[in-house]
């Protein structure tokens, strides 16, 4: 068999189909390049977008982070200063409750204390009234004693103090004994001692003050000397050697029992007007004073004030 010659024009044509396949395979390959470039880039912009999101995502998230780390730091900062008031206020509290303990171990020995002061007030509060009473009735017994008598004396209804008219035993401005007011005295001394040395009140009877006073005529010191002198006089005359207005007890009793003193025109006698009665400011007193009477006066008024360790504290 005979091959067949090929014409030009047909191996012409042969070459173009052959050309123009290569030509649209090339094409087919760009354009599938072309669409694959495409679609990468594409997909490339779509994570480059994904990845500026994601990118200003995580700077919001790391902003976000910053500012609890802030809101952190600034919640520690304040949970170790309330640690530290926490620390200080247990401290303090531990201190308040060593004072609360002192204190109260205080009060109960004030208490303690208290309670024996109370005890202690009460007995010399006892004590004291048992003295009014026995000085009652001493006021008592010289007032039924001298009330019975011709003798012109005045018997405190307090004190139990006699009073009697200097006028009795001394001139005016001498501090002789007159012997009307020797008579007096050897009348008033018996009967005062018998009351007061009796064994019913000797025990309580702690001294006898024979006290004289003048009128507010004249210096202080001039008349201090007079009523010095008076009392003096008076002391003299009842407590000598040769005195025979006591019995020896008695004598050795008031001597041991009495002391003379003058108080010049320092506590003169006043008149229902308020001025001052000079005849009955010139006087001789008696008094007497109670075993302890003072003591207990001032025990009491010391322990009835405020203790001012206690009243206040720290």
């Amino acid at each position: 068999m005979k091959k067949r010659k090929r014409r030009p024009d047909e191996e012409t044509t042969y070459w173009l189909s052959y050309s123009d396949m290569m030509a649209g395979l090339l094409l087919t390959f760009v354009l599938i390049i072309s669409f694959t470039m495409l679609h990468a880039k594409m997909q490339y912009d779509e994570k480059q977008t994904e990845l500026i999101g994601k990118e200003q995502e995580l700077s919001v998230r790391s902003e976000e982070l910053e500012e609890e780390r802030a809101i952190v730091a600034s919640q520690k900062t304040k949970l170790d200063e309330q640690f530290e008031q926490l620390n200080a206020q247990e401290k303090a509290l531990a201190e308040q409750g060593e004072k609360i303990a002192i204190q109260e171990k205080t009060l109960k020995e004030q208490h303690e204390l208290l309670n024996k002061l109370e005890s202690l007030m009460s007995e010399q509060q006892q004590k004291l009234d048992d003295i009014i009473g026995v000085r009652a009735e001493l006021v008592e017994a010289l007032s039924r004693e001298f009330s019975n008598s011709d003798l012109k004396v005045s018997v405190d209804e307090t004190t139990g103090a006699i009073t009697f008219d200097s006028s009795i035993l001394f001139d005016y401005n001498k501090s002789v004994l007159k012997p009307s007011g020797k008579e007096f005295l050897a009348d008033f001394l018996p009967r005062y001692a018998d009351v007061l040395l009796s064994p019913r009140y000797r025990d309580n009877i702690s001294e006898i003050l024979i006290e004289g006073h003048t009128d507010t005529e004249g210096s202080y010191i001039s008349n201090l000397q007079l009523s010095q002198r008076r009392a003096l006089a008076v002391a003299e005359y009842c407590l000598s050697d040769n005195s025979k207005i006591l019995t020896e007890r008695q004598l050795e009793e008031m001597r041991s029992l009495i002391s003379a003193t003058g108080r010049s025109y320092s506590n003169p006698i006043y008149d229902d007007n308020g001025e001052i009665d000079m005849a009955a400011s010139r006087r001789v007193e008696f008094l007497f004073r109670l075993s302890d009477e003072e003591m207990v006066r001032e025990m009491i008024e010391v322990l009835s004030q405020p203790d001012e360790g206690t009243a206040t504290g720290e």
